[in-house]
């Protein structure tokens, strides 16, 4: 079966170096804590308000130079271990990760107070507390958790890249622009970690399982599935012609769905801090006032109610063409897995907003705004 596959190259460690690649996930996120912890921060305010003073909370900020600084380690390969090992080891890293996301799960959910939901299993599952913040506030579990994966996703990318460039005589330039665009996605996010802190996983999701396993370890090392099965593969073996319609198509859909995603939070980030102000200096804002609350309708929120899961989901399918082997079902499997996670969540990101904004006021904003994802179609 993992022959057929083609993954069987992931299953070829030793005994001591499968342990080794078993403990990776520990080693990567002590090693994350620790940097996060030692080199110099910014201190934010969030959106999610204290409970017990309410007061905005406060974050330690430096995703950005722990990103840069891991990615030096990694190159110069001070840490001893060869570039390509985050590839290699990558399915015992993906065990690893799953018993300590059980691990740390269990002990972050059930050392806080029972809440609402009484069924232990769903309680782990989604979590009982919304804000975990240790060290005098210093260490915010959710940002850990981002900062993890971010930083994973690139360098397991790279790591990839690396195994492809040794192992693969004809290589596929396909791969390389794979790896630099998610890297300018990931640099991107650090550059604006700021803006994370008010977006939905922030705002309304508890510290489940869900978000243990989902931050730092589907993020940062199960995102990267279509380069499980086209790591090995070839160039593909178009014209000169159509190699450069390949190449930059897939760019351009990705640099356009990425515009939308970025755009659409920056625009969330800026009315939500400075709810008067132009954003990019020329689109005014338009809102319907729902009591304290606003709901943005105008912008990058008035083609669609959920416009950056539009350009999430050009991203996915950019992700899908930029290999080049288009009838290769590995080569889709990100954009699949995208599609199926931001459609039922825009169903419940609706259902949150009825109970945030009034059953009537949402009302207002769905026949302002009809379309959910793509505007015209859903």
């Amino acid at each position: 079966m993992i022959d057929w596959l083609g993954i069987d190259h992931l299953f070829e460690l030793s005994g001591g170096e499968a342990v080794l690649g078993f403990l990776t996930p520990l080693f990567v996120c002590l090693a994350l804590f620790a940097a996060h912890m030692i080199l110099p921060a910014r201190r934010v305010s969030g959106y999610v308000v204290n409970r017990e003073t309410g007061a905005p909370l406060k974050y330690r900020l430096n995703g950005l130079l722990v990103f840069v600084v891991a990615h030096i380690v990694w190159w110069f390969e001070l840490t001893g271990l060869p570039r390509d090992w985050f590839y290699r080891s990558t399915m015992y890293a993906i065990a690893g990760g799953f018993v300590i996301a059980v691990v740390a799960t269990t002990l972050l959910v059930f050392t806080e107070p029972e809440g609402e939901q009484k069924n232990r299993f769903l309680a782990w599952w989604f979590g009982r507390a919304q804000e975990l913040q240790y060290f005098n506030r210093r260490f915010d579990m959710k940002m850990y958790f981002y900062l993890v994966g971010g930083t994973m996703f690139s360098l397991n990318a790279w790591s990839g890249a690396y195994w492809h460039h040794e192992n693969v005589a004809d290589t596929n330039p396909g791969l390389y622009l794979y790896v630099a665009i998610n890297s300018f996605y990931l640099l991107d996010y650090f550059v604006f970690e700021r803006v994370q802190l008010y977006t939905y996983d922030l705002i309304h999701e508890n510290i489940g399982f869900k978000l243990v396993w989902g931050g730092p370890f589907v993020w940062g090392w199960m995102f990267l599935v279509p380069l499980w099965g086209l790591a090995p593969v070839s160039d593909p073996g178009f014209s000169t012609g159509w190699t450069n319609v390949w190449l930059i198509g897939s760019a351009l859909l990705f640099f356009t769905g990425w515009a939308i995603g970025r755009g659409a939070n920056l625009q969330k980030y800026s009315f939500k801090r400075w709810p008067e102000r132009k954003f990019l200096g020329f689109i005014e804002p338009e809102y319907i006032e729902a009591g304290d609350r606003k709901i943005l309708c105008n912008g990058f929120w008035g083609p669609a109610r959920h416009f950056n899961y539009f350009g999430e989901g050009l991203y996915a399918i950019s992700m899908g063409l930029v290999w080049g082997h288009f009838t290769n079902l590995w080569a889709w499997t990100y954009a699949i897995f995208i599609i199926s996670f931001f459609v039922p969540r825009q169903i419940e990101d609706d259902k949150r907003c009825a109970e945030k904004y009034g059953p009537e006021k949402w009302a207002e904003y769905q026949e302002r705004v009809p379309y959910r994802i793509f505007p015209g179609v859903y």
